[in-house]
């Protein structure tokens, strides 16, 4: 194993945890549906590869949508790895976002590879996806200034217990590659 910074997260805290590396986007300012590409695009602050650690209450991962909601979804823990100003090359992120590919290593060994066509053919998609939809559900807020998206799994999720190491690399953007260790 390369030398890499890994962060740390205890298995044991979480519901049959499993892993997805992703996207994340910090926002500079308040998205709305009336947002042309250019001014979505405008109001991101950073991105950052990472990783969403899922779980599931249900055992084996059987349930319905609504039994998430009652739950207030699966989501476990968040992992941001290092940020990346989004202002200074926003035409190339637009482009390599869509087009990117990632591997995702246990221990070492290639478990998935994806990239960002698997987010609804780019992250960038999945936040006009979130925007639009949070547009039209009285019950949330929309999004703000300051806030963090997580834009969807770049791979399959998977399974994670103590003791491994998962390490996620990305080809065709240049974005840190991100591990973390469970303990």
């Amino acid at each position: 194993m390369t030398d890499r910074k890994i962060s740390t997260l205890p298995a044991r805290e979480f519901c049959e945890p499993r892993i997805e590396p992703e996207i994340m986007f910090g926002l500079k300012a308040s998205p709305s549906t009336a947002m042309d590409e250019d001014a979505l695009v405008a109001g991101i602050d950073w991105l950052a590869l990472g990783y969403e650690v899922v779980q599931s209450p249900f055992p084996d991962w059987k349930f319905k949508p609504a039994d998430t909601i009652a739950v207030n979804a699966l989501h476990g823990a968040l992992l941001i790895g290092e940020r990346h100003a989004f202002a200074p090359r926003a035409d190339a992120w637009r482009r390599e976002l869509a087009s990117f590919t990632a591997q995702l290593y246990c221990n070492d060994r290639l478990i998935d590879s994806g990239g960002g066509a698997a987010v609804l053919d780019s992250p960038l998609h999945a936040l006009r996806h979130l925007v639009d939809m949070l547009a039209h559900d009285r019950h949330n807020p929309p999004l703000a200034a300051g806030e963090i998206v997580s834009t969807g799994t770049l791979t399959k999720a998977f399974p994670v217990k103590s003791g491994e190491i998962w390490h996620t690399s990305v080809a065709g953007i240049p974005l840190a590659s991100v591990s973390l260790r469970f303990v």
